[in-house]
C-alpha cells in the first residue's frame, strides 16, 4: 500500500507544483520588496530631511512650511500607494494561478470566457499605465539622491581643502537651487566647515542612506510591474488561442 501511495502523491505534488504561476509569484514578492523598500525608507527620510533642513538650512519657520506641507502630503501618498500594490499585486498573482496552463489540465477542460479576456486585458492596461507611472517615480525618485551625492561630494573637497580655509568658504550647497526653499530664505545654504560639519552628522548618513534605499526599492518596482506585464500579456495570450477553439458566451 505504502509503494502505490508515494507515486500517486508524488505524482499529485508534481501537478500543485506545476499549476504554480513562478513568473508572477517572483514579480509579487519583488513587488512587495521593492513597494516596501520604496515606502518604508521614503516615509522616514522625508522626516528626516526636514529635521535637516530645519536646522541647518533656515531660521525662520515660515521659509519651508511649504515643504512641511508637502512631506506631509508625500507622506500620506506613500500610505495608499503601499495599501494600493499590496492588494493589486494579490490580484495579479491570483489572475496568474487561474490561467496557468497546468491548472487547467490539474481541473479538466477549461472555457476561455468573454469576461475572462476582458479581465486579462484590463490588467494589462493598469500594469502598463502603472508602468509608465513608476517609470517617472523612479526618475524622480533619484532627485534627492543626487542632491545628496553633492553634498557629500562637496564636503569631501572641502576636507582636503581645510588647510586653506579662505576657499572652503565658496564651496557651499543651497537647498534653494534645489527648490527645497523659497529664495528669500535665510541663509537657505551652508558652507565651509558647516556643511562639513552637517556631513559628519549622523542624520546625514541616514538620510542618504534611506534615500538610496528608496531609490532601490522604486526600481525593483518597475521590474516587478515589468514582469507583471510580460506575465499578464502571456496569460491573455492562452485565453485568446482557447477562445479559437469554443468559448461560452457567458462570465
Amino acid at each position: 500500500m505504502l509503494l502505490l501511495w508515494i507515486p500517486g502523491c508524488y505524482e499529485c505534488c508534481m501537478r500543485c507544483l506545476g499549476g504554480v504561476p513562478y513568473v508572477s509569484l517572483v514579480a509579487t514578492l519583488l513587488c512587495f520588496s521593492g513597494i516596501a523598500l520604496f515606502c518604508g525608507c521614503g516615509h522616514q527620510a522625508l522626516t528626516e530631511s526636514e529635521r535637516l533642513i530645519e536646522t541647518y538650512f533656515t531660521r525662520d519657520h515660515q521659509d519651508y512650511i511649504t515643504l512641511a506641507y508637502l512631506i506631509e502630503y508625500f507622506q500620506y501618498i506613500i500610505y495608499g500607494l503601499a495599501s494600493f500594490f499590496f492588494l493589486y499585486c494579490i490580484v495579479l498573482l491570483a489572475e496568474g494561478f487561474y490561467t496557468t496552463s497546468a491548472v487547467r489540465q490539474s481541473f479538466g477542460e477549461f472555457r476561455s470566457t468573454v469576461c475572462g479576456r476582458c479581465l486579462s486585458t484590463m490588467f494589462i492596461v493598469i500594469t502598463y499605465v502603472l508602468v509608465v507611472v513608476w517609470l517617472l517615480v523612479f526618475s524622480l525618485s533619484a532627485l534627492p539622491v543626487y542632491f545628496f551625492y553633492n553634498m557629500a561630494n562637496t564636503c569631501h573637497t572641502i576636507n582636503i581643502l581645510s588647510e586653506t580655509p579662505s576657499s572652503i568658504n565658496q564651496l557651499c550647497i543651497d537647498a534653494r537651487q534645489y527648490g527645497l526653499l523659497p529664495w528669500n530664505a535665510v541663509p537657505g545654504k551652508a558652507c565651509g566647515m558647516t556643511l562639513s560639519n552637517v556631513c559628519k552628522t549622523r542624520e546625514f548618513f541616514l538620510i542618504y542612506d534611506l534615500y538610496t534605499a528608496a531609490f532601490a526599492g522604486a526600481g525593483m518596482t518597475v521590474l516587478a510591474l515589468l514582469t507583471f506585464t510580460v506575465s499578464t500579456t502571456y496569460n491573455f495570450a492562452v485565453l485568446r488561442y482557447l477562445g479559437r477553439k469554443g468559448i461560452s458566451p457567458r462570465c
